[in-house]
């Protein structure tokens, strides 16, 4: 059956489109990458959208980073909004990354908050996330506890709502996103993991490149379930196997009904769309399989690198599956 976008998405896309026109006139002034946020007027008293700099310096490591702040009601103290933490892939940078997901435009039309740190080629050569490297994977250490601090940081200066932190990323930030939700699940409500790794597959190099070429050997041990996660997945993806995808919804596959429908996008990309949906009717999980796409962000814009424009919207489909996630409690 052909698989149409729910009514809210369908809103979101009608509101990103309408907001277009404004992309040439968004402010993106900074006094500079090394200032801090109170020093570059990017507070909750914001007004107008603005996509900043910043540089974050952390026990383990510093690194920049861009940060989208949707407008605010002239005269009006914003009030809490989400945050979605977004993690590029290798050879990337968060420039790069926000025009081919057109994240912005969707941050604009929902009034979230985006975030995208900039891996830095000090800390590798190709500027992938670490998250093949076990140092890398643990609470409170490495790339996690950055990235994480990071994340609080953001959350704390511009007024964030604590129970709606998302995370998502693309390759090697797609398993460092789901990194994220397996060791900081009272941070993040949700993952996005796009043409990734699930956790507990990999601990060195010559693991991550055996599960990234074949997929997983044998199903990773967790104690718990990871966070709702929604996957994206190209069906031809070479970098990437795609069993890795089917892996990360292996977790959720107890926990609620399986429910499966085919699509097809007006350029002519077939997908098919797989939910665990618990008795309340909230998705658990979520995985698009989008059938003759390689390692690419699904329905992404061409101007970007690693992009399938023809795909359907994997930036559309997140936001739409964050929607539904948050954090029962707050610590």
């Amino acid at each position: 059956m052909n698989l149409n976008p729910i009514p809210v998405l369908k809103r979101l896309l009608a509101k990103v489109k309408q907001q277009l026109h404004r992309l040439g006139n968004a402010d993106t002034s900074a006094t500079g990458p090394s200032a801090p946020a109170s020093e570059q007027g990017i507070g909750i008293a914001a007004i107008d959208e603005r996509f900043i700099d910043g540089r974050f310096e952390h026990r383990f490591g510093t690194r920049d980073y861009k940060l989208y702040l949707p407008p605010s009601g002239a005269g009006q103290r914003p009030a809490p909004r989400p945050l979605l933490l977004m993690l590029h892939g290798c050879t990337q940078t968060p420039d790069d990354f926000a025009t081919g997901t057109r994240m912005n435009d969707a941050a604009r039309a929902g009034g979230f908050l985006v975030l995208y740190p900039a891996q830095s080629a000090f800390a590798n050569l190709h500027r992938c996330w670490n998250w093949f490297k076990h140092n890398h994977q643990q609470r409170d250490r490495g790339e996690a506890a950055l990235l994480a601090d990071l994340t609080r940081a953001v959350l704390a200066t511009h007024g964030a709502d604590p129970a709606r932190i998302y995370v998502a990323g693309l390759s090697a930030g797609g398993a460092m996103a789901a990194v994220l939700g397996e060791v900081y699940p009272e941070l993040f409500a949700a993952v996005g993991l796009h043409s990734g790794v699930p956790t507990g597959l990999a601990s060195d190099m010559l693991s991550a490149m055996a599960v990234m070429k074949s997929g997983p050997i044998t199903p990773a041990l967790r104690a718990s379930a990871p966070p709702p996660t929604i996957v994206f997945h190209g069906d031809q993806d070479t970098v990437v196997h795609p069993a890795n995808a089917d892996e990360a919804m292996r977790p959720f596959t107890s926990l609620g009904t399986r429910e499966t429908s085919q699509g097809l996008t007006g350029q002519g990309a077939a997908y098919t769309v797989h939910r665990i949906r618990e008795r309340t009717g909230r998705v658990l999980a979520e995985q698009w399989m989008v059938r003759g796409t390689g390692h690419a962000w699904s329905g992404g814009h061409a101007t970007g690198t690693f992009t399938e424009p023809d795909g359907p919207d994997a930036t559309v489909a997140m936001v739409a599956f964050f929607a539904e996630q948050r954090l029962a409690t707050v610590g």
